[in-house]
């Protein structure tokens, strides 16, 4: 019997598939496969990277909107044929949230969303009104010193106001997975990849 379809977890900015594989199969639904792309730039202090940014320069610039933009096509071209369920961690997320941009999000039945925040909120607020509404596994630290919990609210709001179903996950913690609320989060991915 093949498999009912994957989770796709990004990894956030300096890491890599190796480092973000654990966690996936971890919270990989039963029946389902795994699979952790790579960004595709490299960055300066070591592993990979969705884009290369400043401190403090903001997502709206042109060159890192190119740089999104070159992710996008990249995991594009990654994505396993039938039924995903996207997410990732930080800068992998918020790559994984844009992606309701791209056709092949129709395939998309769920979303995993930690310490994250949106990269392009008006195309994500427009795409989401004409969305079917579907899951998303939410997770940020109200002590995230690097997406403060406000811009990670702001990106939630987004699939609330557009009617998704979302079960949140917060913590007091800081920019990092918080592994107490671990088992909850298998149990809510198990809900979404049974609603297929």
């Amino acid at each position: 019997m093949g498999l009912k379809g994957h989770l796709v977890m990004l990894h956030g900015m300096t890491g890599t598939s190796a480092k973000m594989m654990p966690l996936a199969k971890e919270i990989t639904p039963s029946g389902w496969g795994c699979l952790c792309p790579e960004g595709p730039f490299i960055h300066p202090s070591g592993g990979r990277a969705w884009w290369l940014n400043e401190q403090g320069s903001k997502t709206s610039d042109p060159e890192i909107e190119s740089q999104i933009s070159i992710s996008m096509d990249r995991l594009e071209g990654l994505l396993p044929p039938g039924k995903l369920i996207l997410g990732g961690f930080s800068q992998g997320g918020a790559i994984a949230s844009a992606m309701c941009e791209r056709d092949t999000f129709d395939r998309v039945v769920g979303l995993v969303l930690i310490a994250t925040k949106t990269v392009r909120n008006k195309e994500l607020k427009r795409k989401l009104n004409i969305t079917r509404p579907r899951s998303v596994v939410w997770m940020h630290g109200e002590r995230d010193h690097i997406i403060p919990i406000e811009a990670a609210l702001e990106h939630l709001t987004c699939f609330q106001d557009a009617g998704w179903t979302v079960d949140e996950f917060r913590h007091k913690k800081g920019h990092m997975v918080d592994l107490s609320q671990k088992a909850a989060m298998i149990q809510s991915l198990e809900r979404v990849a049974r609603s297929v």
